[in-house]
């Protein structure tokens, strides 16, 4: 798993863990943005093995594709099997409001670069991935089962992702609903097309930390972020979970 802005608390809740600072791994890098606590952890959780980024490292910080989708590679050669990516994001869609919780259907990247750019090993996937699926079909259906049955309302929709660290302006919000999105973040997409491209299924859930709108545009800030994700950790650590003691029931047919 990897947790996002505010969302690491879940880490917490992982059994007989054992909890490795990034420092303390060759090529990892810590992150300096708030609510990335920067570490490594591994136990059970809902009696699966995971493995836990508890904070990620982002393009706007100056750090490269590679360096960014280097711990996703790492956790896949651990032996990783799927992936669960979560991130804060805006609210583009006037349906969705601050707190509520986006499953990925699909992404656009809209951050002008690809982690696979360059000389492709053909050890770790093929030179043209296939993106079709980009967030497994199967995972989502698990999901929106899961939070059927816990009550939970969970919308589905397209990611943006954008470089940033700027947040969007009004005409920018204006032109991704145009062409389908909607939320917005600056994350995600790397480690997805990393986890595609080393054949890991991928289960993306955004949470809406804020909701933007073109036409009424309001200033937005990282504390808004980290506040809004800390009131929906409860809501967002009964799902994720309910998917994982899904998953370990069906371990037979998914894993």
């Amino acid at each position: 798993m990897i947790l996002g802005s505010g969302l690491g608390v879940l880490a917490d809740e992982v059994e007989d863990k054992k909890i490795i600072p990034y420092s303390d791994i060759p090529h990892f890098h810590t992150s300096t943005v708030a609510g990335h606590k920067g570490q490594l952890v591994l136990g059970m959780l809902e009696g699966l093995r995971v493995v836990v980024q508890q904070g990620r490292i982002h393009f706007y910080e100056g750090y490269t594709m590679e360096e960014i989708t280097f711990p996703l590679r790492v956790m896949i050669r651990l032996g990783v099997r799927k992936l669960i990516v979560t991130n804060a994001a805006g609210g583009i869609n006037s349906s969705y409001s601050a707190g509520d919780l986006m499953l990925i259907r699909d992404h656009i990247n809209f951050m002008g670069t690809n982690p696979l750019i360059g000389p492709n090993d053909e050890e770790l996937g093929p030179r043209f991935p296939d993106m079709s699926e980009a967030y497994s079909p199967r995972l989502r259906e698990i999901t929106k089962r899961v939070a059927l049955n816990l009550g939970i309302n969970l919308h589905e929709g397209v990611y943006i992702a954008l470089t940033g660290p700027s947040y969007e302006t009004p005409a920018e919000i204006k032109f991704f609903s145009i062409i389908g999105a909607d939320a917005v973040g600056m994350s995600t997409v790397p480690e997805t097309i990393v986890a595609r491209h080393m054949g890991i299924e991928v289960l993306g859930i955004s949470c809406i930390t804020n909701s933007i709108s073109w036409d009424k545009p309001k200033k937005l800030s990282h504390t808004e972020v980290i506040e809004v994700g800390n009131k929906i950790i409860p809501v967002f650590t009964k799902l994720i979970k309910g998917v994982l003691k899904e998953i370990n029931r069906l371990r037979g047919e998914v894993l």
